[in-house]
């Protein structure tokens, strides 16, 4: 599977009042370190998306397991990739390191979608194209 690699510097307004990552900002990087892997595999969003007639990859299912707290000052290293492809969703994985330690392990579920075809006001899954797959898959 295709590894992508992604460098984050804590800043203040990423910590909560007790000095650490306040959680919600894991799940925007999630979105970042996302991003960047279909960046790497060739396939920026922006271009995949109009190619395709996709409206999103809207995120279905979070989950997360905080292992280390991270500060403000720290530097992170997330490796981001997708672990599991479904008929129109698929899972990506991401993990935090810091200072080599695993910090956050962190799994989105995104799928895959288009206009509703009896509702373009409503989006619905569609199958994820095989190129996409592919591309995703290789490494």
């Amino acid at each position: 599977m295709l590894v992508s690699h992604k460098k984050l510097l804590v800043e203040w307004g990423h910590c909560d009042p007790a000095g650490i990552v306040f959680f919600p900002q894991y799940l925007a990087w999630f979105d970042d370190c996302t991003t960047a892997l279909f960046l790497d595999a060739g396939m920026p969003i922006q271009s995949l998306f109009k190619e395709y007639g996709v409206i999103g990859i809207p995120v279905v299912d979070v989950r997360a397991r905080f292992i280390l707290p991270s500060k403000f000052g720290d530097e992170l290293t997330v490796e981001s990739t997708v672990t599991e492809f479904g008929k129109s969703s698929f899972v990506v994985r991401h993990q935090i390191t810091k200072a080599g330690a695993l910090a956050v392990e962190g799994f989105t579920t995104r799928v895959w979608t288009g206009p509703d075809p009896n509702d373009p006001s409503k989006m619905k899954s569609r199958a994820l194209p095989k190129e996409v797959i592919a591309r995703l898959s290789a490494g």
